[in-house]
């Protein structure tokens, strides 16, 4: 049998994803271009860039969106300072930070009206990360690894909660929460996990693969937390695993001697993106594409309201698309 393709189930766009982008393209639908946009909507190149042709202006510091105008934030969520201040300066705002990001900064806030601090775990820079740690003035204290967890110092150890950035890799998390445990036995934990069930289900997907190819392809941009966390999990389990922007990155000697190649995407990257993939590989003679059997997903998020469209607009979104 010659070289073949074996495709993950799921991959790509996840509610949250697909919730975010379609406010942005409903906003620009309704209001008309520009529609100024608080940081990536999400971290994807092909994403940001049919969005900018669109009419959408991504910007971080919200003294360039000019007075009046309509301004969304990403789906990774913002800091309290962000929402006092696009309200200060009288913008129409949406709201596309993925619901189950929002579902953390709830509970920081329930908890912290309870007297509770915060040990958050997550990457340090990452939007959803300054989100979810703006939420509060004080009181949360960040944890990268294992070793960060020795060095905090929780003004007290009686009213202490955990939460997490929603794009972890879940087996990283597990050895970081073992060590909270440890060191604060009587942590509270979340009573569902904040990892995103879409990041679990795509670790689960490319943990399946990774043991039935030669080579991993990644598809996704290399400022998205889920799709690092994919090329992780896949190179830890010994795989050769190359993680690509799009098609245009593949290399045939990445290929040469190597028949079972797995392809997968994280949650911020479109379908399209593979099946550029597919066709790169189709032209370099790996054509046949089996896909692998996994968990369906159904999810759906509701849409913030004022974003119905009718008549024209309506006609005007499906241009868009």
């Amino acid at each position: 049998m010659g070289a073949h393709v074996l495709l993950a189930e799921p991959r790509g766009f996840c509610a949250g994803v697909d919730r975010a982008i379609e406010i942005v393209e409903r906003a620009l639908a309704k209001f008309g271009a520009p529609i100024y946009v608080r940081h990536e909507i999400v971290h994807n190149t092909y994403v940001v860039n049919d969005l900018k042709a669109k009419g959408a202006i991504f910007i971080e510091d919200l003294a360039e969106v000019p007075a009046g105008a309509t301004l969304v934030f990403s789906a990774h969520g913002v800091p309290k300072s962000v929402e006092q201040e696009a309200q200060r300066r009288g913008f129409t705002v949406f709201n596309a930070t993925c619901p189950l990001v929002t579902k953390v900064h709830v509970e920081v806030a329930k908890l912290h009206r309870e007297g509770y601090e915060f040990i958050m775990i997550g990457h340090a820079g990452h939007p959803e990360v300054e989100g979810t740690m703006g939420q509060l003035d004080a009181g949360i204290h960040l944890v990268q690894d294992v070793q960060d967890v020795a060095r905090i110092e929780p003004a007290q150890h009686d009213k202490l909660a955990v939460v997490t950035q929603t794009t972890l890799s879940v087996d990283d998390t597990a050895d970081i929460m073992a060590a909270i445990k440890a060191r604060f036995p009587k942590i509270r934990e979340p009573k569902q996990q904040d990892i995103c069930y879409a990041t679990q289900n795509r670790q689960d997907a490319v943990k399946l693969l990774t043991r039935q190819v030669d080579v991993v392809i990644v598809v996704g941009s290399p400022t998205s937390s889920n799709t690092n966390r994919l090329r992780e999990v896949a190179q830890k389990l010994g795989t050769t695993t190359y993680m690509i922007d799009s098609a245009a990155e593949l290399r045939p000697e990445w290929f040469a001697g190597q028949p079972r190649i797995g392809v997968t995407a994280g949650a911020s990257a479109p379908e399209i993106l593979v099946r550029q993939v597919l066709e790169r590989l189709d032209q370099m003679g790996i054509g046949s594409v089996r896909k692998l059997g996994g968990i369906q997903e159904t999810m759906k998020f509701p849409l913030p309201k004022g974003l119905k469209l009718i008549g024209d607009a309506e006609r005007k979104l499906e241009h868009l698309r």
